[in-house]
């Protein structure tokens, strides 16, 4: 009898020569490196060097988050992503009312240009490739990691790294917006002229299919309603005049890895293939680098359990394997112990060491796509690939995927999946180790990573001497500055760049673009 993937397809017992009846090789996978990128984006992958080593990292204050850091870098990860606290992330300083409660909780605190330059203290900015997990507030936090690397000495031409900037996930999936869609949209414009002029080496944008998955969608549902925010992003920059090969070379994304490890490496090689036929065919793209997909990947948080958090060490490297056979340009691996709280200094090392033993103790690096040609790979591969593609089409009917998120259909085709999970782990359809099957009478004690709670206060203390300090009327300037970029057509972020220069904090920016643009109220999704 058939299984069923995570997107519902039917994983048949023996796959044959009959799987693939009618499939033409060069038309499906071509060669790595080349149209449809099916193999890979780069014709040696990892024969020439491996996947980078991005662990993601960020608690408490930006002193405690540079100390995570600079260990991490000597223990051999190869690329810094930071992860910021929701206040942060939402646009609120650390003294407001609303920010109670979360300062320096699931990521370090940033205020400003002071919190930002001590979370890279005495890390060189032109040899560090830097991620920032930051959406609504992107380009605020893109500017203020450019003016700390000026202060270094370090052109902001070639400064490299990828800030998330996908906000239309949050809408979606993951909650973390400021303003309504279509302003949102406007600064992610802003952001990819901005990049394409000062900053031509950074990665714009990071669209995000994780997060979707961890509120539940299957892995079709991830390429597809990823994709189709790429498409509006694309279409969001040709209707400011953008050319598509000016910009779409420095777009990326970003993709979980479950422990299903066939469907997981089908996932990959389905959305290679569709975004760079999407590329080619509607967008008209000529240069094949506006054609690739090169993603980041994470393992899946929500697949990490508290009870017997150990065996999360061997999800954590079945996941990552699936990610590395399925072609991932980057790889941040979970902690053991994420489930429970933020990461230890020894959980996160452990993390960090099982890429290095996937890289460099297996043979996955001496070829390119070791997977190619398999009939199961190749079936599942066709099946997500029709089965997002359907997906997409949906969208497009409902008039793309900005009116679909407006109309929340989105959001309930995940929901609807998730509660399908659900009910099939509650029933032991699905086995979860430690949870519905293979339990302990009693778990083991074990000691989390605690954050100061005086760091709220720490941070409000810092804020005080800030506001004291600084030029008041240099700071009113440069937000009036903003509010009328804002209302008009120029690009914001050379007067948001000023403002925070002249030490406005992230809050007082947002609330001036808050005042222009408004906040965004989601409709019900039932």
């Amino acid at each position: 009898m058939a299984r069923e993937s995570e997107s519902g397809l039917p994983v048949e017992p023996v796959y044959g020569p009959d799987a693939l009846a009618g499939w033409d090789p060069a038309e499906q996978l071509g060669e790595p490196g080349a149209y449809p990128f099916t193999r890979g984006v780069y014709p040696t992958m990892y024969t020439g060097r491996p996947w980078t080593m991005r662990q993601y990292a960020g608690f408490g204050t930006a002193e405690e988050s540079n100390a995570r850091y600079r260990r991490l870098i000597a223990h051999g990860t190869t690329g810094l992503s930071v992860a910021f606290d929701l206040p942060t992330q939402l646009g609120h300083d650390s003294d407001t009312p609303l920010a109670h409660g979360e300062v320096g909780r699931v990521g370090v605190a940033v205020d400003s240009v002071e919190d930002m330059r001590a979370l890279f203290r005495g890390i060189p900015l032109d040899r560090v490739s830097t991620s920032m997990t930051i959406n609504a507030p992107a380009a605020l936090l893109l500017l203020l990691y450019q003016l700390v690397a000026e202060e270094q000495g370090v052109p902001a031409g070639t400064l490299t790294g990828t800030v998330q900037n996908d906000v239309l996930k949050e809408y979606i999936a993951r909650g973390t917006y400021i303003f309504p869609p279509r302003p949102s949209l406007r600064l992610t414009a802003d952001i990819f002229g901005y990049c394409r002029a000062v900053m031509p080496r950074w990665n714009t944008i990071s669209i995000s299919g994780y997060h979707m998955a961890e509120a539940g969608a299957s892995p079709a549902q991830e390429i597809a309603f990823t994709l189709a925010d790429g498409i509006a992003y694309v279409r969001t920059a040709l209707a400011a005049g953008m050319d598509v090969d000016d910009f779409a070379p420095r777009l990326s994304f970003f993709f979980v890895a479950r422990t299903t490890l066939l469907e997981e490496v089908a996932k990959f090689r389905a959305a290679r293939r569709l975004w760079a036929r999407v590329m080619r065919e509607e967008f008209g793209a000529r240069d094949p680098r506006s054609m690739m997909l090169r993603f980041h990947t994470q393992t899946a948080g929500v697949q990490l359990t508290a009870q017997q958090p150990e065996v999360n060490l061997v999800r954590v490297a079945v996941q990552a394997l699936g990610a590395v056979l399925g072609g991932t340009q980057s790889l941040h691996t979970n902690a053991f112990d994420e489930a429970i709280a933020l990461p230890t200094e020894k959980s996160a090392r452990l993390a960090l060491r099982t890429q290095q033993v996937l890289a460099h103790e297996t043979d996955v690096t001496a070829t390119v796509d070791p997977f190619a040609g398999s009939y199961a790979v190749e079936s599942l591969t066709d099946g997500v690939e029709a089965a997002a593609r359907e997906l997409m089409d949906r969208v497009e009917e409902l008039g793309g995927a900005v009116t679909a998120i407006e109309q929340s259909f989105q959001k309930r085709e995940i929901e609807r999946n998730a509660y399908r999970i659900a009910r099939e782990t509650d029933a032991g359809l699905r086995t979860v180790v430690g949870v519905n099957r293979f339990r302990l009478d009693e778990e083991e004690p074990y000691e989390p990573l605690r954050v100061d709670p005086a760091i709220e206060a720490r941070q409000a203390g810092r804020l005080a001497v800030l506001r004291a300090e600084r030029d008041r009327r240099a700071v009113a300037t440069a937000l009036a500055d903003l509010r009328r970029a804002a209302a008009g057509r120029d690009n914001v972020l050379p007067p948001m760049k000023d403002a925070l220069r002249a030490r406005a904090t992230v809050g007082e920016v947002c609330d001036a673009l808050r005042e222009v643009w408004g906040t965004y109220t989601p409709a019900d999704t039932f």
